[in-house]
């Protein structure tokens, strides 16, 4: 039933819902998806381009450069391939080769999508379509392959029959790419817990094995089953480009009346009212609407959304709302997003509902919520007021703030820097484009640092990294601060410093350790559980604290919750105990 007010039309039933920063009166009839159109002639245009670089790459090998290495050292690749079958190895590659067989593929795409889209509590319809257009696409454009490049098999007995199309490029490598490489992207971007690494590491594999076993058994070139990797890999990167991009393809509003078309007035709500803070550029229509059906069900009615911008990425809104009366405040983006909006609650008895839609979601992660927006809503309103920490940093060029998860210099922050950089590979692959970044920057040089604990005497180190923490655990399950509790009043504090090879292989090591502990700072002395010395002497080292001063003798790169800040030589991190109100899940006793 509409509502009238004197002075002003009445309101149309949801009109309060969608009121944010800009006012806008959603259409009563359906509409098509906003950039569906422009989505679908992007992966065109770039599909052909796919096209055209695959077949250039063909015409070369089988012309001009078929006298140049390596493709005169292709036919010995093949014959060594032929010198170790055995009958055991045979059938292994006969079933490997079979994960890549159009059949099979065909089944399994089939298959995960109905589960995507059927399965309740998984991914929807984008995640879906991503998956069948990525494996459609790839083998479209191996279609076309292989009408315009004729290239012969290798010269050598094949375990399978002749096929009708060109030895270039491998199908089945092709088809496995995009199939195994799109659900490893959905595994690693949608699962939680430590099984996550070990199942998207095992999907990335299955295509390595395909392209073995079709050098194997003498259907391809080597160059043939790279054209297949690298023609899955550019399905995947197109597609997922367009598809996985949470909030371009959204429902187009209706179009402003002119006096509201350039308006950032929003209407004052009621006390009381519940304030939706968005991340605009992660999440969209769909999920907005989700997130209001879940509202309602838990009896928030007419919410008010206020988006982000890019000079205020969610401390104005959240304490504006937090000003005009919200009893509850969802918080709907990434780390960077949920730490303006923790800065902005701090100390204040408003709760804050965690929706998590950025890349890392670290502090979603910690906390048991689902990853899915709907989900993470549901389980929030289900659950109970909770106290958690939060870190209060300062430093040199750096204005006084609070973080929610973690905060660092050097490794981890030019890793950050160089992650964020790449918003193309964020948005395809999600937070393991953070595990290819800290492989570009692993050269980070060490510095000397000192470090005073709870105004323990200083600690002279030499680090790669320094990290702080609220909580420990990371992307892909790797838990860097195994003591780290968001509430039990301390940070933890981990020094990273190996030493060649070894040393990063010790690193790795105490990391994956299980049982592995923090060192608390004893008596107030920050005093380690080992007998390094003051001069280091292990490549890791944990501490716990209240109150820790950070000092490096050169500048460093920072970053705080994921968003990279001005470098610098201080840092000062103090726990504050209790600082922020959140609405999570109820502990399993």
């Amino acid at each position: 039933m509409s509502t009238a007010v004197p002075g002003r039309p009445a309101e149309l039933p949801g009109e309060r819902d969608t009121r944010a920063a800009v006012a806008v009166v959603e259409p009563s009839r359906p509409v098509l998806p906003r950039g569906l159109g422009r989505s679908a002639g992007r992966i065109a245009a770039l599909t052909v381009c796919q096209a055209a670089l695959m077949v250039g790459l063909g015409l070369l090998i089988t012309g001009p450069a078929r006298t140049l290495w390596p493709m005169t050292a292709e036919d010995g690749v093949n014959e060594s391939f032929v010198r170790l079958r055995t009958g055991t190895l045979t059938t292994l590659s006969s079933v490997a080769s079979e994960a890549g067989n159009t059949l099979t593929v065909i089944a399994v795409t089939l298959v995960s999508c109905l589960c995507l889209l059927l399965v309740p509590r998984l991914p929807r319809w984008r995640q879906a379509a991503f998956l069948a257009l990525a494996v459609s696409l790839q083998s479209l454009v191996f279609l076309v392959i292989t009408v315009a490049v004729d290239r012969h098999r290798p010269d050598v007995h094949r375990l399978d029959g002749s096929l009708p199309t060109s030895s270039y490029t491998s199908g089945h490598t092709g088809a496995a790419t995009a199939l195994y490489g799109g659900l490893a992207v959905l595994a690693l971007s949608r699962l939680r817990g430590p099984w996550r690494a070990v199942v998207g590491c095992l999907l990335c594999a299955v295509p390595l094995l395909v392209a073995v076993a079709r050098l194997y058994r003498g259907m391809h070139h080597p160059t043939d089953v790279v054209g297949g990797l690298l023609n899955g890999s550019l399905s995947l990167l197109i597609v997922g480009r367009a598809l996985l991009m949470d909030g371009r393809i959204t429902a187009r509003p209706a179009a402003p009346a002119p006096a509201q078309a350039h308006t950032t007035d929003r209407p004052v709500p009621a006390p009381g009212h519940t304030a939706v803070i968005v991340n605009p550029t992660v999440i969209g229509r769909t999920d907005r609407d989700a997130l209001r059906r879940v509202l309602a069900h838990h009896g928030h009615h007419a919410p008010v959304f206020i988006e982000t911008t890019a000079d205020d990425p969610g401390g104005g809104q959240t304490a504006g709302a937090a000003r005009d009366g919200a009893a509850l405040v969802v918080v709907c983006g990434g780390d960077g997003t949920v730490r303006a909006a923790a800065d902005a609650l701090a100390g204040s008895d408003v709760p804050l509902a965690l929706v998590p839609c950025g890349t890392g979601n670290l502090l979603a992660r910690n906390l048991g919520l689902p990853l899915a927006p709907a989900d993470a809503l549901d389980a929030a309103l289900r659950g109970t007021a909770r106290r958690v920490d939060l870190g209060h940093i300062e430093g040199d060029g750096l204005a006084p703030t609070h973080f929610a998860a973690m905060s660092g210099a050097g490794l981890d922050a030019a890793m950050v820097q160089r992650a964020n950089a790449n918003d193309r590979a964020k948005a395809v692959l999600g937070w393991p484009a953070y595990a290819i970044a800290v492989l570009q920057v692993l050269r980070t040089p060490r510095t000397a640092l000192s470090v005073r604990l709870d105004g323990a005497p200083a600690l002279r180190r030499t680090a790669r990294m320094v990290l702080v923490g609220n909580i420990g655990t990371v992307q892909g399950g790797l838990t860097l601060l195994p003591s780290a509790e968001p509430d039990d009043g301390r940070l933890d504090l981990l020094i990273l410093d190996p030493r060649g090879i070894g040393g990063w292989l010790a690193a790795v090591r105490m990391l994956l350790r299980p049982g592995t502990t923090a060192s608390p700072a004893r008596s107030a002395a920050g005093e380690r559980q080992d007998d390094a010395g003051d001069e280091g002497g292990t490549p890791v080292e944990f501490f716990t604290f209240r109150r820790a001063e950070i000092t490096f003798d050169a500048p460093q790169p920072r970053e705080l919750d994921g968003d990279p800040v001005t470098a610098g030589r201080r840092l000062t991190a103090e726990v504050r105990p209790g600082a922020l109100t959140m609405l999570l899940p109820t502990r399993e006793k």
